[in-house]
């Protein structure tokens, strides 16, 4: 019998839980299409398998997270991946839009390996070396969304959209083994009771900073949701793209992204985490605004569409792990419930995102409407992260530990 672990985990576990979590979201978009068609369902109604998977998400962050401070972390993580196997596995056996719709939104179980591995991280070092370290594990995991695409436009082309969803079963499993043997307990202070624990909720809820570094976090994520609504359709009426090259085309936000957490990595301990922030929200800016200018320029190309999005993909890199870090180190205590609150602003103003995208895309000027959508989230988020450094330099603000 496997023994159960007793010491903090290493990195690549939480690399592999962060990347499962991402990975179930985008690699079988390429398919979105062959599912509706198989299942003789409208596109936005199969398109509530991204916006229905992030809503549910958004409601077990704000459940994974006070029960991993009440509960610990290792307990909640290792039930959030059984769970996603099983889904995982009623999803490749659906046999109607309304079955597979039912699984893959409890396939959302598995926002526990994202939501909290920060936390662990957060529990085993001080908030700019969390940072870094998180930036780190995105780094090394961005590997798996930015090929996933790619790996399950090949699979629907070969086997059929439902081979990706066996994938994920054999991975679900693979991963709940590894963190039986080597993911132990990092929460050593627990709550004594779920009365204790909201006692102090209102230090959380009521901070300035918190909210600076959520809404940052949300809206800046909030394009690359878009973008996940959006893409798969702009990409088949607009540019006639095949389910393996759109694959391979989504993969360049996930690039962009890889080097953003390199960033990160390299100058989090250098540099206050606001400050990385506003880096990243004007570069998303930038780009966004420059393809759009292209596009309203008579350039409808694919490569002004997706390089503007690698822009996207580089900002968030450099946003995401300070405002992560950030978030859970406004109460350290609350590090579960902070990870868990932040993750769902940020997934639950994704399905909204996506859903809108989906909504009010057409096969007309499709990628102008798709980055105008991503601009105007970018920019809340850049004004978030303006914020939020303004509040790091007032000297009745504490920093960061």
């Amino acid at each position: 019998m496997l023994r159960a672990a007793s010491s903090p985990p290493r990195l690549s576990t939480l690399v592999l839980l962060t990347a499962l979590s991402v990975l179930s979201l985008n690699m079988f978009l390429p398919s979105l299409s062959n599912i509706a068609e198989e299942f003789e369902a409208d596109y936005a109604l199969v398109n509530l398998s991204i916006a229905g998977y992030l809503g549910i998400m958004a409601v077990l962050q704000l459940i994974m997270g006070p029960l991993s401070d009440r509960y610990g972390r290792r307990p909640v993580l290792l039930a959030g991946t059984a769970l996603f196997a099983l889904a995982s596995l009623g999803c490749a056996l659906a046999g109607n839009i309304w079955v597979f719709l039912a699984f893959r939104i409890l396939q959302g179980a598995i926002v526990a390996g994202n939501a909290l591995s920060r936390a662990v991280i957060r529990d085993m070092v001080p908030a700019r070396e969390a940072a870094s370290l998180m930036a780190h594990v995105a780094m090394a995991m961005a590997v798996a969304p930015m090929l996933g695409p790619m790996f399950g436009g090949a699979l629907d082309e070969i086997f059929g959209w439902r081979a990706s969803f066996v994938v994920f079963t054999g991975l679900g499993v693979l991963v709940l083994g590894l963190c039986w043997i080597d993911l132990g307990e990092t929460n050593r202070t627990p709550s004594e009771t779920f009365l204790k624990q909201f006692h102090d909720y209102p230090e959380l809820l009521q901070s300035r900073r918190f909210w600076g570094y959520a809404l940052c976090l949300m809206f800046s994520t909030g394009a690359f949701y878009a973008f996940l609504g959006g893409a798969p359709l702009v990409a088949r009426t607009e540019f006639g793209l095949s389910p393996a090259m759109l694959g391979v085309c989504m993969g360049t936000i996930t690039a962009g992204f890889m080097f953003g957490n390199f960033l990160s990595g390299r100058y989090a301990r250098r540099y206050p985490l606001a400050v990385l922030m506003v880096a990243g929200g004007a570069l998303a800016c930038t780009g966004l605004s420059a393809g759009l200018l292209l596009l309203l320029s008579g350039f409808v190309h694919v490569a002004v569409l997706f390089g503007a999005t690698v822009f996207v993909g580089l900002g968030n890199g450099l946003i995401v792990p300070s405002s992560n870090a950030g978030a859970m180190s406004v109460n350290p205590r609350l590090a579960g419930s902070a990870a868990g609150l932040s993750g769902a602003l940020m997934v639950g103003g994704g399905a909204l995102l996506s859903t809108a995208t989906g909504a009010v895309l057409s096969e007309v000027d499709g990628a102008h409407v798709l980055l105008a959508m991503m601009l105007l989230t970018s920019l809340l988020g850049f004004l978030a992260a303006l914020h939020t450094l303004r509040l790091e330099r007032s000297p009745a603000t504490p920093h960061p530990a």
